[in-house]
């Protein structure tokens, strides 16, 4: 009787947080840039109330903030936050790494897709936005390995901080298969069960990750 419903589950503010959010990570919305309700919701054609939540919904994702008395604006990541965002990364990832053949053969499945599709998706001026979320989820099976949702929460709160800068970043960069050689060489010492060797090769990873974004950061806007 109802096979042939169907409805569209894109909220009107989904639709904004999807054109905002495309709009941050292609950097015509620059971090400290304020996020005005009126002008945002007549450039858009939607009620303020829609903005408002839209907004809400991206300070919950760590891509904008709400200050007292001056309102909503993108987030800014400050310098003196980058190596403890990259060493609360280096705990939460190698803790996965050292779970590796504790963990469940579809967590471990999870890693080598989340590889697959960070290749795929990384190539030679590759959407900014795409580009960072598929390298993320990498970092993000590997804290999956450990079994632990507090622990994948606490990663994706740490990451959220460092979103906009890593698309910069990766932007900046122009080396997306470097970037997946990099991560395929994490994921094939995981298969060989080389786990040592594969945590020092995350330290190095994330040592390289914390100069890019200071970088990244330290550098004006285009």
């Amino acid at each position: 009787m109802y096979e042939r419903l169907r409805v569209d589950r894109s909220t009107t503010v989904d639709r904004v947080v999807d054109a905002l959010r495309s709009a941050l990570f292609a950097g015509d919305l620059e971090p400290g840039t304020p996020l005005r309700e009126q002008p945002l919701a007549e450039a858009l054609g939607v009620a303020r109330s829609t903005v408002r939540e839209a907004m809400t919904m991206l300070v919950t994702e760590g891509l904008a903030v709400r200050e007292p008395n001056k309102g909503v604006s993108v987030a800014i990541l400050h310098p003196d936050a980058v190596a403890d965002i990259c060493r609360a990364r280096f705990v939460l990832e190698s803790a996965g790494i050292r779970a590796w053949f504790d963990a469940d053969e579809a967590a471990r499945e999870r890693v080598r897709e989340a590889m697959r599709t960070f290749a795929a998706t990384a190539k030679d001026g590759a959407d900014p936005e795409a580009m960072t979320e598929t390298h993320l989820a990498i970092h993000r099976s590997l804290v999956a390995l450990t079994g632990s949702e507090r622990l994948i929460a606490t990663a994706d709160s740490v990451t959220g901080e460092a979103r906009l800068a890593l698309a910069r970043v990766d932007a900046l960069r122009q080396d997306a298969r470097q970037q997946v050689a990099s991560h395929r060489k994490l994921v094939r010492l995981l298969e060989r069960g080389e786990l040592d060797e594969c945590v020092e090769e995350l330290r190095r990873h994330l040592e390289g990750a914390q100069e890019s974004l200071l970088e990244a950061i330290a550098m004006p806007p285009s």
